[in-house]
């Protein structure tokens, strides 16, 4: 499953609200990976948190779970809000995990610079998976 963190975040919330977040983990649980893109592009509130760590918690040791980020894991703290959680998280995700840091410029900001127009986002972004 490849989605956008965002996208999943608030269909993780839909579900919650209407009290089917179990199933939907559950269907989500069939994958055997989930690729979360852009997580920490948005910043999440903290019932928007709380449902990301849901899904990582209930993907821990059963599913692959694979994001990636502009941010290095010592930002996570923007994404969970607080310190404790922020460790959890990342220590679901990194145990029996192998973790890629790029550190190349970014695809779109090339373009757009040979394009002549302004690059986006940060200048000189690192995915990290």
């Amino acid at each position: 499953m490849f989605t956008s963190c965002g996208l999943l975040v608030q269909d993780l919330l839909a579900a919650k609200r209407d009290l089917k977040l179990r199933g939907f983990l559950k269907k989500i649980s069939r994958y055997q990976v989930v690729i979360l893109d852009d997580i920490g592009y948005v910043q999440y509130s903290r019932e928007e948190m709380e449902v990301l760590f849901a899904l990582l918690a209930e993907r821990y040791e059963r599913g692959s779970v694979v994001p990636t980020s502009n941010l290095a894991f010592s930002g996570w703290e923007t994404i969970f809000k607080d310190p404790m959680t922020t460790a959890a998280a990342i220590d679901r995700l990194v145990h029996h995990s192998v973790t890629l840091e790029l550190n190349v410029p970014s695809y779109r900001a090339e373009q757009a610079k040979k394009a002549g127009q302004k690059p986006p986002g940060p200048a000189n972004p690192s995915k990290e998976v």
